[in-house]
């Protein structure tokens, strides 16, 4: 898995958008409840871990592995001193825990990174007990969901995806976690739709500086989409331009599905 948002503000972008909207009810509506052992593999800085630590309770337990030594660090510092938690480095396909120890396995904006997410399925599903529950929340089409928007823009957009696509990033991972779930054999598989954002008008400063942010840290990879700096630059400014638009609505969607261990 190669990691396309790393840079010097990565963990600091990560914390806002994750304390942006707290993840608590859809924790509980997909089957996180106290004295429950439960696992966040991939969890940044650890804000979710904390949230899932608040929803287990003292009875309860929760493991959080994360690949990136500086989002790892992050997750350290806001976790000291909470009890009942364990940090562990670890990647999905192989996380190096044992099988059949989870009754909740809460996986959030990894997949999205995947060239093949059937593994790393496998591997959340390997460490759920039976009877647990296996839960994969992930984006479909950040960026797309806007009105009016402008056609030329919309072709210039499809430039960006071209880079991501290369890159094995896919911005509809979200859309086709239901039919993995499906395919290795989870049972009651459902899906929950709730905002990534929504923004009737000017979007906030902290919205703003996340995309940013995502267009400095993407340079590198799409300016050869767009043939080179200049270009690239005026398709930023174009669409920060239609972020702040008070007269368009912007939003984008996290779709959740859940399923249960056979």
């Amino acid at each position: 898995m190669t990691y396309l948002m790393q840079s010097d503000q990565e963990v600091a972008r990560l914390k806002a958008q994750a304390s942006a909207s707290s993840p608590a009810d859809r924790l509980r509506l997909t089957g996180l409840m106290p004295g429950h052992v439960a696992l966040d593999a991939g969890c940044g800085p650890g804000v979710i871990t904390a949230e899932m630590l608040d929803v287990v309770g003292p009875a309860g337990r929760v493991v959080a592995v994360e690949p990136l030594a500086e989002h790892l660090e992050a997750a350290r510092a806001l976790l000291a001193g909470r009890p009942n938690v364990e940090l562990r480095r670890g990647a999905l396909p192989d996380t190096q825990l044992a099988s059949d120890t989870f009754d909740y396995v809460w996986c959030q904006y990894v997949f999205e990174y995947l060239a093949d997410p059937l593994p790393a399925l496998a591997e959340l599903v390997r460490v759920t007990r039976p009877g647990g529950r296996v839960v994969v929340a992930d984006i479909d089409g950040v960026g797309l969901w806007n009105w009016p928007f402008p056609e030329d823009l919309q072709q210039e957009s499809q430039k960006l995806l071209a880079a991501l696509r290369e890159a094995r990033f896919d911005l509809h991972a979200g859309r086709k976690v239901f039919h993995h779930f499906r395919k290795v054999g989870l049972a009651d598989v459902r899906v929950h739709v709730s905002p990534f954002y929504v923004a009737a008008g000017a979007v906030d400063a902290r919205l703003h500086e996340d995309w940013v942010i995502r267009f400095r840290t993407l340079r590198p990879l799409a300016e050869r989409f767009f043939g080179g700096a200049g270009p690239y630059d005026a398709f930023c400014q174009r669409f920060l331009a239609l972020l702040d638009d008070a007269d368009t609505l912007k939003y984008a969607m996290v779709l959740t599905t859940e399923g249960v261990k056979r």
